[in-house]
């Protein structure tokens, strides 16, 4: 119910970015400029659409999911009163949320408050894409320990281990070898050979590192697949920051316009702006509401938290990213290697999950697809249907997020190195 609150307010928030629904709306609305000076939103309702309406009902969707969070912390068990008001009361909380989102049109001083919420907004944005980067680094690490574990038992998960870490490899080398084909020229394109040589030079690094002898006196379970993860994930930014980045426009030998650096096929494909503006939003929304229920899991609370099993407690099986079993929880059978998870159909003893983080998620969810819809930076002449036709601020805020994934698995291979003092988990 939750996520269905979500997907409504984000679709909310992409009609109001289109402009092609705005001329609809005046050309088939009767009385569209009357209803519109009616209701104080201006002579063609300009004040409920653009940027400044999604911040607005952005602000509100936020303040739920935040109210709620509060309201829902140190709940241990599902039959508290708080955990009813969390579980139930489903009409009064989407009235609640239609409330909250029309009384942020009622803000006074709305430049002020614009200005402000622009920074909280990108704030939570990257919080919650650090989140996810953290939890797909936890997942490297789970991953490789998981399966290295199996091998005292059986030798099988060696070649388990060779196989997979050899198309890991192989993804991340033949998507940047494509890339270099179809994203560069013999002539020009020198910023996308730079970053592919960069992102390229940046998995070789992490691979290096990852088996380097002094990494593994101190970690031995570090290894290959780890960093084959990264590579792929790195692999997958790269290509989604130069599919986001604005096509470069230049002359040829006739006179005519020609775009550069961009696959032929591309450029079929973004004349039918609005096959694209639905597939790509669809697809946007589907990542953002997968993103935050792989996030809010008590397995994604611990990882964030630094709470792991120890290596020899491990059971040998595929661990699935953090949080995709909902109703999956660690039993004292499954961490004796006896058996699998048990599924928990009911909350009496404790929660499947922690409702304030849950909660939280969703906040910095609401705060990021605020940013995104707006094309974070580039505010004021963003709307939907030039969203998937590139702009420079989600073109390095991918960038950005693809260097701080590397970063961040660096850490955690060279902070033991450090600090030899102190116990690493991962």
């Amino acid at each position: 119910m939750y996520a269905l609150y979500f997907i409504l307010v984000v679709v909310l928030c992409c009609i109001m970015m289109s402009t092609t629904v705005a001329h609809k709306m005046k050309e088939h609305i009767p009385f569209f400029e009357d209803m519109c000076k009616g209701i104080k939103a201006g002579d063609t309702c300009e004040k409920l659409v653009g940027y400044s309406a999604v911040y607005r009902v952005c602000f509100g969707m936020a303040c739920f999911f935040f109210i709620f969070c509060l309201l829902t912390l140190k709940i241990n068990n599902s039959k508290s009163c708080r955990a009813h008001i969390h579980n139930g009361f489903w009409f009064f909380k989407l009235l609640l949320l239609g409330a909250m989102c029309s009384g942020a049109f009622f803000i006074p001083d709305q430049d002020t408050f614009l200005n402000a919420w622009r920074y909280v907004g990108a704030v939570g944005g990257f919080l919650f894409i650090g989140i996810q980067l953290l939890l797909l680094v936890e997942f490297a690490h789970k991953w490789n320990k998981n399966w290295t574990a199996g091998t005292a038992s059986n030798k099988l998960w060696y070649a388990s281990l060779a196989l997979v870490t050899l198309i890991m490899y192989s993804i991340a080398t033949g998507g940047l070898v494509l890339m270099a084909v179809f994203y560069t020229q013999k002539d020009g394109c020198m910023e996308n050979k730079i970053l592919l040589g960069v992102n390229g030079g940046l998995c070789v690094l992490i691979s290096l590192v990852a088996i380097s002898p002094c990494v593994q006196n101190r970690q031995p379970h570090s290894g290959l697949l780890q960093s084959g993860v990264i590579s792929c994930y790195v692999t997958y930014l790269t290509f989604s920051a130069l599919s986001s980045k604005p096509a470069e426009v230049v002359l040829d030998e006739h006179g005519k316009n020609v775009t550069i650096c961009v696959p032929d096929f591309g450029q079929d494909l973004y004349r039918d702006e609005n096959l694209v503006t639905i597939l790509g939003t669809s697809l946007l929304i589907g990542c953002i509401l997968y993103s935050c229920l792989t996030s809010t899991t008590r397995s994604s609370s611990d990882a964030l938290q630094g709470r792991y099993a120890a290596p020899e407690l491990e059971v040998s099986s595929f661990p699935f990213p953090p949080g995709l079993p909902l109703c999956f929880t660690d039993t004292e059978e499954q961490q004796q290697g006896k058996e699998g998870p048990r599924v928990i159909y009911d909350e009496k003893k404790g929660t499947v999950y922690i409702y304030s983080y849950f909660h939280f998620v969703f906040f910095l969810a609401s705060l990021y697809v605020m940013m995104t819809v707006t094309n974070w930076f580039n505010y004021e002449s963003a709307n939907i249907e030039s969203f998937f036709s590139g702009s420079w601020s989600i073109f390095w805020v991918k960038m950005a997020s693809c260097w701080i994934c590397v970063l961040l698995y660096l850490c955690t291979l060279v902070a033991p190195l450090c600090c030899p003092t102190r116990e690493f988990s991962v």
